[in-house]
Protein backbone atom coordinates (compact mmCIF):
# COMPACT_ATOMS: atom_id res chain seq x y z
CA UNK A 1 0.00 0.00 0.00
CA UNK A 2 1.73 3.26 -0.92
CA UNK A 3 0.58 6.80 -0.38
CA UNK A 4 0.23 9.31 -3.17
CA UNK A 5 -1.07 12.85 -3.22
CA UNK A 6 -4.31 13.76 -5.87
CA UNK A 7 -5.02 16.86 -6.33
CA UNK A 8 -4.92 18.31 -2.65
CA UNK A 9 -5.88 14.98 -0.80
CA UNK A 10 -2.91 12.26 0.43
CA UNK A 11 -4.34 8.77 -0.03
CA UNK A 12 -3.21 5.02 0.12
CA UNK A 13 -3.75 3.27 -2.83
CA UNK A 14 -3.13 -0.35 -4.32
CA UNK A 15 -0.42 -1.33 -7.10
CA UNK A 16 -2.81 -0.41 -9.42
CA UNK A 17 -3.64 3.47 -8.20
CA UNK A 18 -6.86 2.01 -6.63
CA UNK A 19 -7.90 4.12 -3.05
CA UNK A 20 -7.96 1.84 -0.64
CA UNK A 21 -10.45 3.27 1.36
CA UNK A 22 -13.63 3.95 -0.05
CA UNK A 23 -15.16 6.60 2.45
CA UNK A 24 -12.57 9.14 1.34
CA UNK A 25 -13.69 9.44 -2.13
CA UNK A 26 -15.03 13.06 -2.56
CA UNK A 27 -15.67 14.63 -5.93
CA UNK A 28 -12.21 16.41 -6.23
CA UNK A 29 -10.31 13.26 -5.52
CA UNK A 30 -12.37 11.42 -8.18
CA UNK A 31 -11.62 14.29 -10.51
CA UNK A 32 -7.61 13.79 -9.67
CA UNK A 33 -8.24 10.24 -10.08
CA UNK A 34 -9.78 10.73 -13.60
CA UNK A 35 -6.48 12.69 -14.57
CA UNK A 36 -4.71 9.27 -14.23
CA UNK A 37 -6.96 7.40 -16.35
CA UNK A 38 -6.90 10.01 -19.75
CA UNK A 39 -10.13 11.52 -18.51
CA UNK A 40 -9.37 15.24 -18.86
CA UNK A 41 -12.46 17.01 -17.91
CA UNK A 42 -15.62 15.20 -16.01
CA UNK A 43 -18.92 15.94 -17.95
CA UNK A 44 -22.04 15.10 -16.95
CA UNK A 45 -22.60 12.18 -18.04
CA UNK A 46 -19.25 10.88 -16.31
CA UNK A 47 -20.55 11.70 -13.41
CA UNK A 48 -23.92 10.00 -13.81
CA UNK A 49 -21.51 6.52 -14.15
CA UNK A 50 -19.73 7.77 -11.64
CA UNK A 51 -22.76 8.41 -9.05
CA UNK A 52 -23.97 5.29 -10.42
CA UNK A 53 -20.85 3.27 -9.38
CA UNK A 54 -20.56 4.71 -5.96
CA UNK A 55 -24.41 3.84 -5.49
CA UNK A 56 -24.21 0.22 -6.62
CA UNK A 57 -21.41 -0.36 -4.51
CA UNK A 58 -22.45 1.32 -0.73
CA UNK A 59 -25.48 -1.02 -1.33
CA UNK A 60 -24.25 -4.23 -2.91
CA UNK A 61 -20.94 -4.02 -1.88
CA UNK A 62 -19.46 -4.71 -5.36
CA UNK A 63 -19.21 -2.90 -8.64
CA UNK A 64 -22.19 -4.33 -10.94
CA UNK A 65 -21.59 -6.29 -13.69
CA UNK A 66 -20.66 -4.21 -17.14
CA UNK A 67 -24.28 -4.90 -18.91
CA UNK A 68 -26.43 -3.43 -15.67
CA UNK A 69 -24.27 -0.55 -15.70
CA UNK A 70 -25.14 0.20 -19.58
CA UNK A 71 -28.48 -0.79 -19.05
CA UNK A 72 -29.08 1.45 -15.99
CA UNK A 73 -27.16 4.54 -16.95
CA UNK A 74 -28.31 4.40 -20.67
CA UNK A 75 -24.75 5.08 -21.57
CA UNK A 76 -24.22 1.68 -24.68
CA UNK A 77 -20.85 0.07 -24.28
CA UNK A 78 -18.92 1.60 -27.50
CA UNK A 79 -19.80 5.32 -25.49
CA UNK A 80 -18.74 3.91 -22.26
CA UNK A 81 -15.35 3.28 -23.67
CA UNK A 82 -15.58 6.99 -24.76
CA UNK A 83 -16.08 8.27 -21.80
CA UNK A 84 -14.04 5.99 -19.87
CA UNK A 85 -10.81 5.09 -22.34
CA UNK A 86 -9.13 2.57 -19.58
CA UNK A 87 -12.61 0.79 -19.83
CA UNK A 88 -15.40 1.00 -17.07
CA UNK A 89 -13.75 -1.71 -14.83
CA UNK A 90 -10.18 -0.08 -14.55
CA UNK A 91 -11.21 4.11 -15.29
CA UNK A 92 -14.56 4.38 -14.22
CA UNK A 93 -14.39 1.91 -10.55
CA UNK A 94 -10.92 3.51 -10.09
CA UNK A 95 -12.40 7.22 -10.47
CA UNK A 96 -15.56 6.56 -8.31
CA UNK A 97 -13.42 5.50 -5.33
CA UNK A 98 -14.18 1.57 -5.44
CA UNK A 99 -11.52 -1.09 -4.82
CA UNK A 100 -10.09 -2.61 -8.21
CA UNK A 101 -13.21 -5.46 -9.09
CA UNK A 102 -12.07 -8.86 -8.62
CA UNK A 103 -14.43 -10.16 -11.82
CA UNK A 104 -15.59 -8.72 -15.16
CA UNK A 105 -17.19 -5.31 -14.43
Amino acid sequence: MAKVKLGDTEVSVDEDGFIEDPSVWNEKLAEALAATESVSSMTEEHWKVVKYLREYYLKYNIAPMIRKMCKDTQVDLKHMYELFPTGPAKGACKIAGLPKPTGCV
